[in-house]
């Protein structure tokens, strides 16, 4: 199979299925371990500092402990990234998942400021820490994992796939945080249950682990050890030496991704019950219903990229952002009654978190692809996400239109460099060897 044999693309096999379904689960556990922490800000935002605090100050350091675990993630990514391109890419993928599972544990049986003061917090950033080096070595791995993986043609539909298999990882700590809220009182929670979900991420890392033993190596890492004695001795280096005009579009990439996340995840469901005054159980129904429709974004998003390439189909979604996140918000200010009706809609249109993998893997080679990956993706995503959050909460009193507008200017920002980076050969998507390599499996 040649690279031009994409007019009717292979289906997936039952191996594919497999390799792809197992990847995407394991990525939604271990997510779910990440995230789960932002769904409990309010709670913990008590439980690990002063009481005598204000209120916005109690929570706006607590989404500062969640956002630190994203600085960590430009180090442990680029670790994980150099030894991924030199040993492959199942071992890095199976210890990132351990990596995160044991300090969500952690946080589920430590003790809180009542019991031991100010190392109560630092002990929670610096597990918060280990979990961002985690998250760090995940998601540039599992997508070159599957994108390796994947039959020629089919790359955007496995990417998107994956992509819904990590955001569903949010579904889940919305479901756990929705099902505490049902089963336990405001007071139980902050007395003692806020720790299950904590103890479950544990047994969810487990899990993850155990599935990730029944992965193979992808068939273009076996190919480029096969066809050279020695892997690149440092990726990163040539990344910053041969391949920097790459850089720029995978970090402007990585921006727009994070925002959509940001807003339609982390954001909105808090502001609703302080700015809105919803309640957490209908909060959080609510944002569950957002991720379940931001998960069929990404595979339809997916489906879009093979049918027209990753850079029409970043065009069509960065359009759609802003139009999605302006309807979600103009229901909350104007009270309509169909909110649930708005987040769905806000999640379709967030699928330019399907499609950005698809772009990022083709800016890179093989043999440095995790590292390129890797580099640009974690430095944005740290910058970007630890910056973000904090300043859409502080200017939330000025205006509830905030998020509406931000995602305005981040559409913008991907239509813009589709624009210009799309219109490149030397950036064009990959039409290189990996699918050739693929078909030998």
């Amino acid at each position: 199979m040649t690279a031009n044999d994409t007019a009717y693309p292979p289906r997936f096999s039952r191996g594919d299925h497999r390799t792809l379904g197992l990847a995407a689960l394991g990525g939604a556990l271990e997510i779910y371990d990440f995230i789960i922490f932002v769904f409990f800000a309010l709670t913990l935002s008590q439980l690990f500092f002063p009481p005598e605090m204000p209120e916005w100050l109690r929570l706006l350091q607590s989404f500062g402990i969640f956002v630190t675990g994203y600085l960590a993630r430009p180090l442990g990514g680029i670790l994980m990234a150099h030894f991924a391109d030199h040993l492959g890419r199942k071992r890095v993928f199976s210890l990132s998942i351990l990596m995160m599972a044991l300090p969500c544990l952690l946080i589920g049986v430590m003790p809180t400021y009542a019991d031991i003061g100010y190392a109560a917090p630092l002990i929670l950033l610096a597990l918060r820490i280990l979990q961002g080096a985690a998250v760090g070595g995940e998601v540039p791995s599992a997508w070159t994992f599957v994108a390796e993986h994947a039959p020629a043609g089919r790359r955007g539909y496995a990417l998107g796939f994956l992509q819904a298999g990590l955001t569903f990882g949010y579904l889940l700590g919305a479901l756990t945080a929705t099902l505490l809220a049902q089963l336990f009182t405001a007071q139980e929670i902050l007395d003692y249950a806020w720790r299950y979900p904590f103890l479950l991420g544990g047994v969810f890392g487990v899990i993850g682990v155990w599935l990730r033993r029944w992965l193979s190596e992808t068939p273009v890492f076996l190919a480029l050890r096969a066809r050279q004695a020695q892997p690149v001795s440092f990726p990163l280096r040539r990344v910053l030496g041969e391949h920097r005009r790459a850089l720029i579009p995978a970090a402007l990439l990585t921006c727009v991704l994070t925002s959509a996340v940001v807003v339609l995840v982390v954001i909105t469901p808090t502001v609703m019950q302080q700015r809105f005054g919803m309640t957490a159980g209908h909060t959080f129904a609510l944002s569950s219903i957002g991720i379940v429709f931001l998960n069929i974004g990404c595979v339809l998003a997916g489906l879009l990229v093979d049918r027209v390439g990753p850079w029409r189909a970043l065009m069509f979604y960065s359009l759609l952002l802003p139009l999605g996140i302006g309807v979600l918000y103009a229901s909350l200010v104007g009270q309509w009654g169909m909110t649930w009706l708005a987040y769905a809609l806000a999640g379709l249109c967030c699928g330019v978190v399907g499609v950005v993998p698809s772009v990022m893997v083709g800016l890179f080679p093989a043999e440095i692809r995790v590292s390129g990956i890797s580099f640009t993706y974690n430095v944005a995503y740290a910058l970007w996400a630890s910056t973000t959050p904090l300043a859409l909460i502080a200017l939330m009193p000025w205006s509830p239109w905030v998020c509406a507008g931000f995602c305005l200017i981040m559409g913008a920002v991907g239509l813009l460099t589709a624009l210009y980076f799309g219109r490149r050969e030397s950036l064009a998507f990959a039409a290189e060897p990996m699918p050739i390599l693929c078909a030998d499996k």
